[in-house]
């Protein structure tokens, strides 16, 4: 799509099968090429503890913005084929459940939908202290659904989450 606006747009991944530290990063080199997707920032990645189906192993999470010449639907199905390269079985998985990697779009532009598979901003922002705490490090003062990230932080628990430290370069 050339010559189309681009728009700023804000994602979350996460992933508690495997090696998630090495899935994630293998998800966003994936998910922004450079062209069609363009990553600007990423957050640190954080260990946290289960959401939803609290008997699993704690996950790892990270947020990063993007710039994108994509439809929201098209960078969802972007997400979703990453998702499915890197053995998330969406027909087959307990909601909320394990995965090797879950791709969220939190907010494209200032842009509003509610299509069926399609909410934005993310209608479960405001709950997820595991979205909101890596977002709030490279998002601070972005405002979504009329509130900074900031703010919506300040109102849930981040209690065992944990910030991890980056790897040594080689």
């Amino acid at each position: 799509m050339t010559g189309a606006l681009l728009a700023q747009a804000y994602l979350a991944l996460g992933g508690n099968v495997g090696n998630s530290r090495a899935i994630l990063d293998r998800a966003v080199d994936l998910l922004c090429d450079g062209i069609e997707i363009r990553l600007k920032a990423r957050s640190s990645e954080y260990r946290t503890p289960p959401w939803g189906f609290k008997y699993q192993s704690p996950f790892i999470n990270l947020c990063i913005a993007v710039e994108t010449e994509l439809t929201p639907r098209e960078l969802l199905a972007r997400a979703q084929g990453v998702e499915l390269q890197l053995g998330r079985d969406r027909a087959h998985e307990k909601r909320w459940g394990p995965r090797t990697a879950d791709i969220d779009i939190i907010a494209y532009g200032d842009l509003t939908v509610d299509e069926l598979g399609l909410t934005l901003p993310h209608p479960r922002l405001f709950e997820r202290a595991f979205v909101l705490l890596p977002l709030a490090e490279i998002a601070p003062d972005r405002v979504i659904g009329g509130r900074t990230v900031r703010e919506a932080l300040d109102h849930v628990d981040t209690a065992g989450i944990e910030r991890l430290l980056p790897f040594p370069s080689p």
